[in-house]
C-alpha cells in the first residue's frame, strides 16, 4: 500500500532536489520497501497520474504479480514511477 501521505513525502523530496538518478537513489535509501522507477512521462501509457507536480508526475505501480503494472489504487500499489515531464511536449 502506498498512502497519499507517502506520495506527498516523495513529491516534496523531488520538488526540493529535482528529479534525477541521484534523487531516485536517495528515495530508494529512504523508502527501501517501495519499488521506484524513473522515466520520461511520454513513456508511461497511463494518462492520469496519482500526483502531478511541476516537471514530473507520479504513477502507482502494483508489483504483487508476476509483472509490474500501473494501477490507480493506492491499496494495491507497491511502488512509484517518477516520470519527468518534457514541458515542450506537454499538451
Amino acid at each position: 500500500m502506498i498512502s497519499p501521505e507517502r506520495i506527498e513525502q516523495v513529491t516534496r523530496i523531488v520538488e526540493g532536489a529535482g528529479l534525477d538518478a541521484q534523487t531516485i537513489d536517495v528515495l530508494r535509501e529512504a523508502f527501501p520497501e517501495m519499488h521506484l522507477t524513473y522515466c520520461m512521462d511520454e513513456d508511461v501509457g497511463m494518462k492520469e497520474p496519482a500526483r502531478r507536480a511541476t516537471g514530473f508526475n507520479i504513477y502507482l505501480v502494483d508489483g504483487r504479480g508476476h509483472c509490474m503494472e500501473l494501477t490507480s489504487d493506492g491499496a494495491e500499489a507497491t511502488g512509484l514511477v517518477l516520470a519527468e515531464v518534457d514541458e515542450e511536449q506537454d499538451d
